[in-house]
């Protein structure tokens, strides 16, 4: 969809960005009250030790890496329930998320067993002292029995938001933020006879507020009458495996590109541990604030999934495209305004997160590059969700495979921890090094996603001649 298109289709254009920011706005309020449950525990953690705040650094990085990528399975519904909506067959609603259920259950399970089986060996291979081991480890052990309840909020976010009911995602996501605050505290200090956990007392708040998160949205699409038209939860079906496998078939490439793209950021903390624990606090305090802003893209590209499953399933492939083409436009906007904001607040930002000096100069250096990348984010992530509504998943996975550990981890390391002779650098560029390689990859993955767009777009069109419908 070329901007030429979208300027004479200025009122369509207008229209669909409405529709799109109003279906976006409250799944970005819930993103976002998500992603600052990690900027609270980075916050409140960093207020205690530079210890406690390294363990939730690093204990945060492998939780945000294992939930992410397992939660990309659950993405697959969104598709799947938009075209039903499309079609007008709410019938077939209920029994897709049923599965859904199902497998987000078993992938919670999976997930809860990484977290636990690991955690005998991170002290010895991150070189970490005993005392942030025996708190990185107490963090896992908390989050991750909350983490079967993570995945299967993340399956009812799906069939929500797939029917345009996201207020209630974003009401929810907001109560567990406010839960969140005070049993971190409670935890972290040891109040009203529980343990003082310090930095671990975060991973068992955590892990209460995915539980919470799960049965309040249970109740809610139990109880509310706009649900009723799906009856999920009217009757209960064993799993399906020719259901199970469609999902995998859509949801396993969405899981393997979170995977890839989460753990280009999430391992360099891992990476640079050895750096100590003032690189690593300044890099975690760039991550977390990162995460934040890049759930405008992430809720615009939800969004655009359903959108334009909706119309493909409605059997329009033109408005799936201008769709399309609307919703990479929105998300490139919002973009300038948040590069900007970074870039110009930087400092007090970096402060937010900790009262060490060389901390807060650290990632103060590093919010430059978040700033710069903040547009070829958006426009990866937007074309990542556009295709996602196609059920296009596979050749975006071998993308990000390519952007973001050839070029993001493999060149992060050399220029992080190795000596780039070909640059002439003489020593190596620590996190600097990192972030480097990580603007660069997100840059191709913008480059190549939105050619694939334009591509499988215009593939989609039916031959000239044919009828066509017009209507966004």
């Amino acid at each position: 969809m070329r901007i030429a298109t979208l300027f004479s289709r200025r009122h369509e254009a207008r229209a669909e960005a409405s529709a799109l920011t109003r279906l976006a706005v409250p799944m970005m309020i819930a993103q976002m009250a998500q992603v600052a449950t990690g900027f609270v525990d980075t916050v409140m953690a960093g207020q205690v030790s530079a210890n406690d705040l390294a363990a939730v650094s690093i204990g945060s990085s492998i939780l945000i890496t294992v939930f992410i990528t397992l939660s990309g399975v659950m993405v697959a519904l969104n598709p799947v329930v938009a075209h039903h909506i499309g079609a007008r067959a709410p019938e077939k609603i209920g029994p897709s998320v049923r599965q859904g259920i199902w497998l987000a259950l078993a992938l919670g399970l999976f997930g809860m067993a990484i977290l636990f089986g690991m955690q005998p060996f991170l002290g010895a291979h991150l070189g970490l002292d005993a005392a942030v081991t025996d708190k990185v480890n107490g963090f896992l052990t908390g989050a991750g029995l909350g983490v079967p309840g993570v995945l299967l909020y993340r399956a009812l976010h799906a069939y929500s938001s797939s029917v345009n009911r996201t207020k209630p995602i974003m009401i929810v996501s907001l109560c567990a933020l406010a839960l969140n605050i005070p049993l971190n505290y409670i935890l972290i200090h040891g109040l009203f006879g529980f343990p003082e956990l310090g930095g671990a007392g975060c991973g068992w708040a955590t892990g209460a507020v995915f539980w919470f998160s799960f049965i309040a949205l249970a109740i809610h699409t139990r109880l509310a009458a706009a649900y009723r038209p799906y009856r999920l939860w009217q009757r209960f079906e064993r799993p399906d495996p020719a259901q199970q496998r469609q999902l995998l078939r859509i949801g396993a490439p969405v899981a393997f590109s979170y995977f890839l793209e989460v753990s280009a950021f999430t391992f360099v903390a891992l990476a640079i541990a050895k750096l100590g624990a003032v690189t690593v606090s300044g890099h975690q305090v760039v991550i977390n604030f990162s995460s934040l802003i890049y759930m405008i893209p992430q809720s615009l590209a939800t969004a655009l999934t359903v959108r334009v499953g909706q119309a493909l399933g409605h059997q329009d492939p033109q408005a799936a495209r201008f769709r399309s083409g609307v919703g990479m436009v929105v998300a490139l906007l919002c973009a300038c305004a948040t590069s900007l904001c970074v870039l110009l607040l930087r400092e007090p930002i970096a402060a937010m997160y900790s009262n060490d000096a060389r901390v807060v100069a650290l990632a103060a250096s590093l919010l430059l590059f978040a700033a710069v990348f903040q547009l070829s984010d958006a426009a990866q992530t937007a074309a990542a969700g556009a295709l996602r509504g196609y059920k296009v998943t596979a050749r975006p996975m071998a993308v990000h495979l390519v952007a973001f550990w050839g070029v993001g981890l493999a060149g992060g390391a050399w220029l992080g921890l190795g000596h780039g002779v070909v640059l002439g650098l003489e020593r190596p560029m620590g996190a600097h090094g990192f972030w480097l390689a990580l603007t660069i990859s997100l840059t191709l993955a913008a480059i190549l996603l939105s050619w694939m767009l334009a591509r499988v777009s215009h593939d989609a069109l039916p031959a000239p001649g044919h009828l066509q419908k017009v209507s966004a």
